[in-house]
C-alpha cells in the first residue's frame, strides 16, 4: 500500500458537520432570493435536488473515507481468524485507520509467525525424541530375550522399556497440544446434539444434563473433544455420574462439569492445567489432557476454571462472538 495523503479523522467529521450545516443554511438563503424569481414551488423542487445530491456526495465520502476501510479490515480480521491466509486490506481513509489498519496487520502476522515458530519447533523436538525413544525400546525388546540376564537386570530393563514407552506417550501428548492451540472448530451447538455420541462413548458414566439447548459457540466435534477429555479424566478417577450444566450469561454462555469422584486435593488444585503434570504416570498418564482442553477453548476465546465444590468441578466459559 503506498502511502500518500490522507484527512484526519476530525477533519471528516467536522467536515462532514460543517457541510450538512452550510447545505441547510445555503439552502434557506438561496430560497429567499430564488423563489420570488422562478416561484418558490419550484424553486423548493430544485433546492431539495441540488442539496440531495450534495448530501449523496457528502455520504459517498464518508463510507469511502470511513465505512469501507472498517469493512475491509473486519474482513481482514475474519479470514485470519479462520486460518486463512488473508489479502491486504486496500482502502485507509484516514489518518488514524491507516496507523489503526497497519498495527493490526503486524499483530496479526507476528501471531501467526509465533504461532508457526511454535509449531516447527514442537514438531522438530517430537521428530528428534521419537527416534531414541524408538531405539531404547527396541533395545529393550531384544535384550529381554536374552536368557542369561538376572533378575535385577530384568527389573532394570524393566525400568527402561517403561521409560522408554512414557516417553513416546508423553511425545504424543506434546503434539496434540501444539495442535489444540492452532485447531478451531467454527460453528455452534448445544450439549443435546452431541449428548448421544457421548453416551455411546463412556456407558457407564450416568450423565445429568442441565441446559440441553443452550447454544455455544464452538462446533460440536471441538466440544465433543473438549467433554471427552474432561469425562475420561472423571472416570479414571473413580466417579460414576457427572452432570453437565449450560447457562447463558452476559455476553456469552458457561458450561459446568461436576462429577461425583474424589475431588482434587488443595495441593494438586494449582497445578492441575500445567503441562505434564499428572497424578497417574505409573499407568500412562501425560498430564496434557486439560492442556489440551486449555488449548481448544483459548482458541475459541473462552477458558476452563476448577471450582470449589463436591467432587471435581470445572466451569467453562464461552464469549458470545467464539
Amino acid at each position: 500500500m503506498t502511502r500518500r495523503w490522507r484527512p484526519s479523522l476530525a477533519l471528516v467529521l467536522a467536515g462532514a458537520l460543517f457541510g450538512t450545516l452550510a447545505l441547510s443554511l445555503a439552502g434557506m438563503i438561496a430560497l429567499r432570493y430564488l423563489g420570488p424569481e422562478i416561484g418558490f414551488r419550484r424553486a423548493a423542487v430544485l433546492l431539495a435536488l441540488l442539496i440531495a445530491l450534495a448530501t449523496a456526495a457528502l455520504g459517498w465520502l464518508l463510507v469511502r473515507l470511513l465505512l469501507r476501510p472498517i469493512r475491509a479490515l473486519e474482513q481482514f480480521a475474519a479470514e485470519q481468524e479462520t486460518g486463512q491466509m488473508p489479502a491486504l486490506p486496500r482502502h485507509f481513509g484516514t489518518q488514524e485507520l491507516y496507523e489503526t489498519g497497519w498495527r493490526v496487520i503486524a499483530m496479526a502476522e507476528a501471531l501467526r509467525n509465533r504461532e508457526a515458530s511454535i509449531r516447527a519447533f514442537t514438531d522438530h523436538v517430537t521428530h528428534e525424541l521419537r527416534t531414541p525413544a524408538a531405539a531404547i525400546r527396541a533395545a529393550a525388546e531384544l535384550l529381554e530375550d536374552s536368557p542369561a540376564l538376572e533378575p535385577e537386570d530384568r527389573r532394570l530393563l524393566g525400568q527402561i522399556a517403561s521409560a522408554g514407552q512414557q516417553l513416546e506417550v508423553q511425545i504424543s501428548g506434546l503434539r496434540a497440544a501444539a495442535r489444540a492451540r492452532e485447531t478451531r472448530y467454527l460453528g455452534r451447538c448445544a450439549l443435546a446434539q452431541i449428548l448421544p455420541g457421548l453416551r455411546a462413548d463412556w456407558p457407564g458414566l450416568n450423565l445429568i444434563v442441565e441446559g440441553a439447548d443452550v447454544a455455544m459457540p464452538i462446533a460440536p466435534e471441538g466440544l465433543g473433544i473438549v467433554l471427552g477429555h474432561l469425562l475420561r479424566n472423571a472416570t479414571e478417577h473413580g466417579a460414576d455420574t457427572v452432570t453437565l450444566g449450560a447457562v447463558g450469561t452476559d455476553p456469552g454462555c458457561s458450561l459446568t462439569v461436576r462429577d461425583n469422584g474424589p475431588g482434587i486435593s488443595p495441593g494438586n488444585a494449582g497445578r492441575v492445567f500445567d503441562p505434564f503434570f499428572t497424578t497417574r504416570r505409573e499407568v500412562g498418564g501425560t498430564g496434557m489432557g486439560l492442556t489440551v482442553v486449555r488449548g481448544i477453548l483459548q482458541a475459541h476465546h473462552a477458558d476452563i476454571a476448577l471450582e470449589s465444590g463436591a467432587g471435581t468441578v470445572f466451569r467453562l466459559d464461552f464469549a458470545q462472538g467464539g
